[in-house]
């Protein structure tokens, strides 16, 4: 029998060292590559949505690692890009490697622990465990701040409401208000982001010319995926409760040669103060100066003052006193008051009582005004006098109560002498 040589035992020895070598060289290289970061987008997942999980890896050694298969396990998680990754990759000393899977989640809601593994070329796997999170909460909309009734052509403000109840920010947000037959300022609204836990509200201008549903259409983004919702808020006409309601009262008419003085108090009955108040008359009467136009200016609420507008008519049965003034917003409001104003031979006076009002003549709004009666008075002067014939005209001052004045000092020096007169008697006997 041949005798077996010594060198080729000795070279299979060199060789099984050297692979062990190898072995425990490569292991140990592929022991230095590490998961340093995961990116999930979005953060928090709406059921079947499609979102990126991304996951950086970093070769810390000082040899090149091959990587392959990488893949994510969870029976709820799904990589939609299987084959994305189907090739072995490199990553030398030093360097870093990012893999970015497009993921489905499934429901239910809750928290998963999806795992990630990739092969190495020659030493098992690496394994590095993360979570998502899956939630079917959606943005909460609503209105938070409206009118109990909104008026005809006048404008309004509506707050829309927005609540993020989920764990992550949602971000695009865009509004966008339409309505037939309505103005709505802004036409669009957007927002960048909305932070998880947080609200919103946002303002919007409304003017109505009729009624109807004014929907807002509010689209917003969750990663790559957009979701929406509609907040419908029912537009119905009515009195405004807190607008300006002007009264009038203490009406009086002259005569001042060619034209007709009518003078009274506006008082504002209403919750809110009018604003650029004016008074003057319409037709069939013709204002003229020196007052065809009276401005009051801010009637406050509960306040009053008074005015006095000239005219010339030739028909005094009917005087429609208008009044117009604006909000805080600018709307335009303006209410007519028809004056039954009668006219006899040698006199001028009123009667009846003044009427609902026409509706508006400004360019926005409208107001509706019932005021009382303004009685009926005659045998004023053709020259000049008030419809109550006592004391002068309206606008006379403190002189059109001298009268009043005297017969008041004429009377108490009565009551006093006939009081006295036994003591005065007594005196002038004595004397």
């Amino acid at each position: 029998m041949k005798p077996i040589s010594a060198i080729p035992i000795f070279a299979v020895l060199i060789l099984l060292v050297a692979t062990a070598g190898a072995a425990t060289a490569a292991q140990d290289a592929a022991s230095l590559v590490h998961v340093t970061s995961v990116e999930i987008n979005p953060e928090v997942f709406y059921p079947y949505e499609v979102g990126t999980v991304t996951i950086t890896l970093m070769n810390s050694g000082t040899q090149s690692v091959g990587l392959s298969n990488p893949d994510i396990l969870d029976n709820n998680i799904h990589i939609v890009n299987k084959n994305a990754w189907n090739t072995i990759s490199y990553i030398g000393p030093g360097s870093t490697m990012a893999y970015t899977f497009q993921v489905s989640a499934d429901p239910p809601d809750g928290t998963y622990f999806p795992l990630f593994s990739v092969g190495t070329e020659s030493s098992g796997s690496i394994h590095f465990p993360f979570i998502i999170k899956v939630d079917s909460t959606g943005l909460k909309t609503g209105i938070a701040e409206k009118p109990d009734n909104f008026s005809l052509s006048t404008k309004d403000k509506v707050n829309l409401s927005l609540i993020n109840p989920r764990d992550a920010a949602i971000k695009k947000i865009l509004i966008t208000p339409t309505g037939p037959g309505i103005d709505v300022s802004p036409s669009v609204k957007y927002i960048s982001s909305l932070g998880a836990g947080s609200s919103i509200e946002i303002p919007f201008s409304v003017t109505p010319h009729q009624e109807s549903d004014l929907t807002f259409h509010v689209s917003y983004w969750n990663g790559d995926n957009e979701h929406t919702a509609d907040v419908v808020l029912p537009i119905t006409l009515g009195e405004d409760k807190f607008a300006a309601k002007p009264i009038v009262n203490n009406v009086a008419l002259t005569r001042s040669g060619a034209y007709y003085s009518l003078s009274g108090d506006v008082n504002n009955a209403g919750l809110t103060d009018a604003k650029s108040m004016v008074v003057t008359v319409g037709a069939p009467a013709h204002a003229v100066e020196p007052y065809s136009d009276y401005a009051i200016g801010s009637l406050a609420s509960d306040d009053f003052s008074s005015f006095e507008v000239t005219f010339t008519a030739n028909d005094l049965s009917s005087v429609p006193l208008v009044i117009s003034w604006k909000d805080n917003d600018g709307n335009s409001f303006s209410v007519t008051k028809n004056l039954d104003i009668r006219a006899s031979s040698g006199s001028t006076g009123t009667s009846g009582s003044t009427s609902a009002n026409t509706g508006s003549s400004g360019s926005s709004g409208t107001a509706t005004t019932t005021s009382g009666s303004s009685a009926a008075r005659s045998g004023v002067p053709p020259g000049g006098g008030s419809i109550f014939n006592f004391g002068g005209s309206r606008g006379g001052g403190i002189s059109s109560f001298y009268p009043v004045i005297a017969a008041g000092i004429l009377l108490i020096a009565g009551i006093v002498l006939y009081k006295k007169r036994k003591w005065i008697a007594a005196k002038v006997k004595k004397r």
